[in-house]
């Protein structure tokens, strides 16, 4: 299966890549340097595993899985912004506090 990735305003389907890991005696694994290069990762980066039904095992970046669930509830509540409401609550609680 090849991978969609989006350059600029073009999508490019990448050729399905196949790496061979070992797994030290700590459990560690080393991801080889070309499947960092191509999936632009970084010492420190960090990394979401997930074990498939099938028994496959699944990395991918955790600020991919933060940028997908960026917004996820907005269509709940369209025309509010929860964060003003926040902070407005949290300036009448204060001028309270300051006129007792």
């Amino acid at each position: 299966m090849a991978r969609k990735r989006t350059i600029g305003s073009q999508v490019v389907r990448e050729p399905r890549a196949v790496y061979t890991v070992d797994v030290s005696a700590r459990g560690r694994l080393v991801i080889p340097a070309a499947a960092r290069r191509r999936l632009g990762l970084k010492e420190g980066d960090r990394l979401i595993l997930t074990v498939e039904p099938d028994g496959s095992l699944r990395l991918r970046p955790a600020a991919d899985a933060v940028r997908a669930l960026q917004g996820l509830y907005r269509d709940l509540a369209p025309t509010r912004s929860l964060s003003a409401e926040l902070v407005e609550e949290r300036r009448r609680e204060a001028e309270r506090e300051a006129g007792r």
